[in-house]
């Protein structure tokens, strides 16, 4: 067996080990803690009908977690959570951890799957900033989409952005409807009530993501359509503005209500899910 052989025999042998399986579990739990904090904040910013002190998106979160008491510690905590999470989902990209295969549906479902772990690297390295107290404002997204409309091609990069929104939206109201959240958890350690408590709590997680990721596209859209950055918002700006509609509050409290429980599906899938 050539040396190149031998190494990939051994990588697929790590990445399918229980050790990566802890990874992954520890991961969701991070996981489920990031979205439970933003729901947090999110229901501050329903009851108040403005910003807080901290903006309702992941990096809120973490500034949120940093002014607490030992909060240099519990943001350290979650940053190895982000790693453990991101190394699970690679380990699902490069081996194969869930059996993909190589054919282009599995390949798109891998690729899926790095782009997901080096986002939650990205949450990692924020983590670290935050505790380094070097993270700023990092600009907003009005400044980002009008320095990429300044790209060759850039109103359609922020059309295909948007679209890349709507897709995600569109997967996980799919995936909220489906009836099929329960297929990667397992079910015979659960009993009936268990099953249907988890997956009512996924299924309103996942319209809440969806929710908030169709905003995040319409603006971006919007914006590309117009060829304005001012219309441009993130996850805050999107939370932000539906106080400004008609029940806005109200349907920001649900949509809140939507992400915490995001989060206790995550946290479910740490204890049950097939990793």
């Amino acid at each position: 067996m050539s040396t190149a052989q031998t190494i990939r025999r051994e990588g697929r042998r790590a990445g399918r080990s229980e050790g990566v399986e802890w990874l992954g579990r520890t991961g969701l739990v991070a996981q489920g803690a990031i979205y439970a904090l933003v729901a947090l904040l999110a229901i501050e910013v329903a009851l108040e009908g403005r910003a807080t002190s901290h903006e309702p998106d992941k990096q809120g979160a973490l500034r949120l977690v940093a002014d607490q008491p030992a909060g240099d510690w519990l943001l350290g905590a979650l940053a190895l959570g982000f790693v453990a999470y991101a190394l699970w989902r690679f380990s699902q990209a490069v081996v194969d951890r869930s059996g993909k295969g190589s054919d282009a549906k599995g390949l798109a479902k891998r690729v899926g799957y790095f782009c997901i772990g080096a986002w939650y690297a990205v949450l990692a390295v924020l983590a670290v900033q935050v505790i380094l107290g070097s993270s700023g404002s990092g600009g907003n997204e009005q400044e980002t989409t009008a320095g990429v409309f300044g790209w060759p091609f850039g109103r359609e990069l922020v059309l295909g952005a948007a679209a890349g929104f709507f897709v995600a939206a569109g997967w996980n109201v799919y995936r909220a409807v489906s009836g099929k959240l329960d297929k990667h958890l397992r079910t015979q350690e659960m009993s009936q009530g268990e099953r249907t408590t988890v997956v009512a709590i996924g299924g309103v997680g996942h319209l809440a993501r969806g929710a908030v990721f169709g905003l995040i596209g319409a603006f971006l859209a919007k914006a590309a359509i117009q060829f304005d950055p001012n219309e441009a918002r993130g996850l805050d700006g999107a939370l932000l503005e539906l106080t400004q509609q008609p029940f806005g509050r109200l349907i920001l409290g649900g949509v809140a209500v939507g992400l915490a429980a995001f989060g206790l599906w995550c946290i479910a899938q740490a204890r049950y899910r097939e990793v």
